[in-house]
């Protein structure tokens, strides 16, 4: 898995539902036979399409010991990764067992006659259905995980990243709607109730991504809880650089004093280069900043890619061009291709 390491995870069955497909499977078979030879090939069949089913779940979900950090922290605050280990681990075990039980019984079959050899199937089917429904609840874990991480943000980890922070209000969505094609690609982080706006804009032939946190990055570390610190952190891991909106008029309704702290907060909690910017600085520039930007706040997003912002200092695509004059050279291509 690559750029989302969930999103194509599959539907997980349920003991009962593994059983039947298998099962019924192995009834269709058999009537194709007679005989001896007709409980041998149901009992193959059953063995084979549990062992194979119960491996190919375990197959789908990510190795955790090498998918990035960003989507290992991000699951481990949904799912808790050791639970999810301990859950495959066991799926896995039942899947071996599934195949041994089949081969065990497949030679006890030598030599039977009709009566005797469906004695023996029926045997291996209450053994193969005592482990399946023994992890029932391992099946249903990882079916609850597959419902939570399955629809988290598409956030490319190997991207150069711009983080746009600030309270709300402070022009941030604006500017990351009139830069980038975000309208499209608003997604919720499960662990808040507000959406997390991903955008992507190119420039000299590069492509870069905004991610505007609202819920996450608007509010004093005293008051976030310990999910909200953690998708921080997990934050942390693909940001570039950091565009920190600052309203000095404060008709944002947050006084200035609170916002250049939640600055240096955030400055502290991911050490990466930060610049602050004073939106609506038509309204004020009473702030020491690095830069001064005006987006109108009647500015709707359009699919145009005529739409021309006019703003009075500083534009939306000269800022975007000093935020990527802030990113390492070494970040520009996270990820190389092997040689």
């Amino acid at each position: 898995m690559d750029l989302m390491e969930f999103e194509s995870l599959p539907t997980t069955p349920t003991s009962e539902e593994l059983l039947d497909k298998a099962f019924s499977k192995a009834a269709r078979t058999g009537k194709a036979k007679y005989g001896v030879q007709a409980q041998r090939s149901m009992l193959q069949t059953s063995s084979n399409i549990l062992s194979d089913n119960l491996d190919n779940i375990v197959q789908t979900w990510p190795d955790f010991d090498s998918i990035h950090p960003f989507y290992y922290e991000l699951a481990d605050i949904l799912v808790e990764v050791d639970i999810l280990r301990k859950c495959l681990g066991k799926i896995q075990w039942a899947s071996t067992k599934t195949k041994d039980i089949g081969r065990e019984y497949q030679s006890s079959l030598k030599g039977t006659n009709l009566e005797q050899s469906r004695i023996i199937r029926k045997q291996a089917f209450a053994r193969m259905a005592s482990v399946v429904r023994g992890i029932s609840n391992e099946l249903t874990v990882l079916s609850e995980a597959r419902h939570s991480l399955k629809n988290l943000p598409t956030i490319n980890p190997n991207l150069p990243t711009i983080v746009v922070a600030g309270y709300p209000n402070v022009g941030k969505s604006s500017f990351v709607n009139v830069t980038t094609n975000a309208r499209n690609e608003i997604a919720s982080y499960p662990f808040t109730t507000r959406g997390v706006l991903v955008g992507h804009i190119e420039y000299n032939y590069l492509r870069y991504q905004l991610i505007d946190t609202p819920g996450l990055l608007d509010r004093p570390m005293s008051d976030r809880n310990d999910i909200e610190k953690q998708a921080i952190t997990a934050l942390r891991h693909v940001a570039d650089c950091i565009l920190f909106f600052i309203d000095a008029s404060e008709t944002c309704g947050y006084s200035l004093p609170n916002q250049l702290s939640l600055r240096d907060e955030i400055k502290l909690q991911f050490n990466i280069p930060l610049n602050t910017v004073c939106s609506k600085s038509d309204l004020s520039t009473n702030i020491e900043s690095d830069h001064y930007l005006y987006v109108p706040s009647d500015v709707l997003p359009s699919p145009s890619p005529s739409t021309i912002i006019t703003p009075e200092i500083l534009s939306p695509s000269q800022l975007i061009k000093k935020a990527i004059s802030l990113i390492p050279p070494s970040d520009f291509w996270k990820n190389p291709p092997p040689r």
